[in-house]
């Protein structure tokens, strides 16, 4: 069997990060399979389409690294891809349920079902279903939707991938709209005539959808066609356990942000992968290649996926560290421009400013931060930093470090190291009781990044004042 899978989002929105599972978890199983990943796109919900949401939702996944085999971009045999060009093949189909006798014109205005249903409700009825009131109604003149006729006492089953085997009963579903009074189809009615003629093969998608899924079946079932083998994925929630919402400030939710941040695509790859699966793996850090080849949809789990923000940031830091710096300072540089910081510097301060922060990196971004946390707190030495200053010979060092540097013109990262070997060898200092009080001296800190790194991109007029606060405190 040819696996054809397909990832159909609605361009309401941005690219979401259940969306992004989504499409990803079905190019997982695509590739894996040697099968097929289309994209289609459901836009007709007209009044809720964003003007760039098509775009937006090709353009981050392209950048996710997911590219499909078949969309609107990448026509394949079995387009048009965006359902607005498809109209005409509903109505058709709509038209063979309504010969069949499977479907009928439903005359009811909206005041009329609004009035049905409030009566429902009074009576305490437990289903607030369409009372069939046009089911034998002789044609009219005036507008009307296209209603399925459920069939009575039928059960619909399926063996879902992830839950296992689930049955809905018909009784609890009433009469649905196929097709509006605009001739545009409603999403389930589009969705199962869309998988089946497009060879559908699989359907991965969230667990919010598996209520659609008998009415799907009922369009398969009308038609005597071949039904998709279908696979619900649990929930993605935040860490207090609740639904993931896009209202919940606390998480980033949209690829783009991500992308605006300075995330890397890999680990944004690396980390969606994990959110629901585990693969036969103990190590968390899988590039794409390795993702296709470990995926099992046996593993998906059962158990909703929590959204650890911690372990983004550890695998993000983890593919910063192994890019090469040139790579880094890219992802750095236009955040640094932006801010304004080092504007009066040069490349290699640009250099430096990466290099001392690269490790703490969790996205691009991020340098900002980091930049102004380590300049902007007040400069001072404390606890067992300060006791380690008062040992012999240590203000000695760091005086005739500071004669040294203001000797300098320029205190690029060479000069510095030639710097601190002089004094050390002036005041006969060497190894940890070299570089750790010049280190205490600028930073307050007994450990940090690359000194001379750290040294350069303070500048001479910081480094000065903070060897002459050092020499007061001690």
């Amino acid at each position: 069997m040819n696996v054809r899978v397909r990832y159909a989002p609605s361009p309401t929105g941005h690219l979401h990060i259940g969306n992004a599972r989504t499409a990803l978890f079905n190019y997982l199983y695509a590739k894996k399979h040697h099968g097929t990943f289309i994209v289609r796109i459901e836009d007709t919900d007209i009044a809720r389409n964003v003007e760039t949401g098509i775009e937006s939702q090709l353009a981050h996944l392209s950048w996710l690294g997911i590219e499909a085999d078949e969309s609107m971009n990448k026509e394949g045999s079995y387009g048009p891809y965006r359902q607005l060009e498809r109209l005409d093949i509903y109505q058709k189909h709509a038209n063979i349920l309504l010969e069949k006798g499977l479907a009928y014109k439903c005359y009811c205005t909206a005041e009329e079902l609004a009035e049905e249903r409030e009566k429902q409700l009074a009576r305490g009825d437990d289903q607030l279903h369409y009372s069939r009131k046009c089911l034998h109604a002789p044609e009219q003149d005036k507008p009307y939707t296209i209603r399925f006729k459920v069939p009575e006492k039928t059960n619909y089953t399926f063996s879902d991938i992830v839950k296992g085997e689930v049955t809905f009963r018909s009784e609890d579903v009433g009469d649905w709209v196929i097709m509006k009074q605009n001739n545009i189809p409603t999403y389930n009615f589009a969705c199962a005539i869309d998988d089946y003629l497009m060879k559908i093969t699989h359907v991965l998608r969230g667990e919010d959808h598996i209520t659609n899924t008998p009415k799907q079946l009922m369009i398969f079932d009308a038609f005597s066609w071949e039904k998709p083998t279908y696979g619900h994925m649990t929930l993605i929630v935040n860490e207090n356990n609740k639904k993931l919402s896009k209202r919940d400030a606390e998480i980033i939710q949209f690829i783009d942000q991500y992308k605006n941040l300075g995330y890397l695509p890999e680990a944004m790859f690396n980390f969606i992968a994990l959110l629901g699966f585990s693969p036969d793996s103990e190590t968390e850090i899988q590039p794409m290649e390795s993702l296709i080849d470990l995926f099992d949809e046996n593993r998906l789990s059962t158990s909703p996926a929590k959204f650890d923000k911690d372990k983004l940031a550890y695998i993000n830091n983890r593919y910063i560290k192994q890019q090469t710096h040139d790579e880094t300072v890219a992802l750095c540089k236009p955040f640094v421009n932006e801010a304004k910081i080092g504007k009066y510097q040069d490349e290699a301060w640009v250099d430096s400013l990466v290099s001392v922060f690269k490790d703490r990196l969790s996205f691009g971004k991020e340098i900002v931060d980091l930049y102004h946390a380590f300049f902007d707190q007040p400069f001072g030495i404390e606890g067992e930093a300060l006791s380690f200053m008062q040992q012999e010979g240590v203000k000695a060092l760091v005086n005739t470090f500071k004669t040294i540097i203001q000797s300098q013109n320029d205190l690029t990262p060479e000069t510095l190291k030639n710097a601190i070997k002089e004094a050390g060898k002036a005041e006969k200092m060497k190894g940890k009781m070299l570089f750790m009080p010049i280190r205490i001296s600028v930073s307050g800190a007994m450990h940090g990044p690359d000194l001379p790194q750290m040294m350069h991109i303070m500048g001479k007029e910081i480094v000065e004042e903070r060897l002459n606060k050092t020499l007061s405190l001690i």
